[in-house]
């Protein structure tokens, strides 16, 4: 059975993307985790320079959650220099002002501007630097653009895998018009104006009995009131069939029809008889003495 959202009985993604080049990634768990985030959002290309614990990483699998392939595919690099050295546009993701003569863009605009050069075949990188310090002024120089996010300027540091979920979540929405997976089941119609309109009788013809519309003169004002209520429902075929059945079930029961809580039919008028009876009946003397 499949996890929760994952179904390895569906295709995966392989579209072109842009790479994401990690530089000096302190934590394996931040590898795996940003390999998980890419795999969300269909990129498989994932490029590590000198990661600080090492490679392969047991920590990375755990936390890439299934995503193995991004992080099998994953290569290596020396430098940044040597991990980008085929790409066309690199956009450089930082926190913090560097001061340098580069456009400043945020997530949506950087996928709106990477997604016409990868479908033209260029190689795009974003590229994310260490957690602890980021990147360097002489690598954001390496960039031709810097993404950065309108965050608490206070507290402007995101985690690694945070910040590459939000690009390629940014990437992944921008490239596939944001068509949402899944949306509400139609299971039923919507409700026909014939089939309101009898329940709208029903439901009426029970509030009479009960004399619910008083005063008088203000029942045709109750009545459109009541009635747009259930308009502004934009109810279903089967909402209306749920309702009309639990009219039916309060008005009559499930033994029989009632009436303002006072039991009518044959068996009631029978019973009213038989109390009736009872109670002009005298009591009978028990012949005991009386307590006062």
């Amino acid at each position: 059975m499949p996890g929760a959202g994952t179904d390895k009985t569906r295709r995966w993604i392989a579209e072109p993307g842009p790479v994401f080049v990690l530089v000096e990634p302190q934590l394996g768990e931040n590898i795996g985790a940003a390999a998980r985030a890419m795999a969300n959002f269909g990129l498989a290309r994932l490029r590590l320079v000198a990661p600080q614990q090492g490679w392969p990483n047991e920590k990375a699998r755990m936390m890439a959650a299934g995503a193995d392939r991004v992080l099998e595919a994953a290569a290596l690099y020396p430098t940044l220099a040597a991990a980008i050295a085929d790409c066309r546009y690199v956009v450089a993701a930082t926190a913090r002002a560097h001061d340098q003569a580069k456009p400043v863009i945020g997530p949506q605009q950087a996928a709106e501007l990477v997604a016409p050069r990868v479908s033209a075949g260029d190689t795009v990188a974003y590229v994310f630097g260490r957690e602890r310090n980021g990147l360097e002024n002489d690598e954001v120089g390496l960039a031709d653009a810097v993404v950065t996010l309108p965050v608490n300027p206070a507290f402007a540091s995101l985690n690694l895998a945070q910040a590459v979920a939000i690009l390629a979540y940014e990437w992944f929405k921008t490239v596939s018009g944001g068509v949402l997976p899944f949306a509400m089941p139609d299971k039923s119609p919507p409700a026909r104006r014939e089939q309101l309109l009898s329940f709208f009788r029903t439901l009426e013809a029970e509030l009479e009995k009960i004399e619910y519309f008083r005063p008088d003169e203000k029942r045709e004002t109750m009545v459109v009131n009541m009635r747009n209520i259930f308009n502004r429902m934009q109810a279903s075929q089967q909402d209306i069939r749920t309702l009309h059945g639990i009219v039916t079930a309060l008005a009559h029961g499930r033994k029989g029809p009632a009436r303002g809580g006072v039991l009518d039919g044959t068996q009631a008028e029978l019973l009213r008889s038989l109390l009736a009876s009872q109670a002009q009946r005298p009591a009978p003397d028990s012949g005991g003495p009386t307590r006062g």
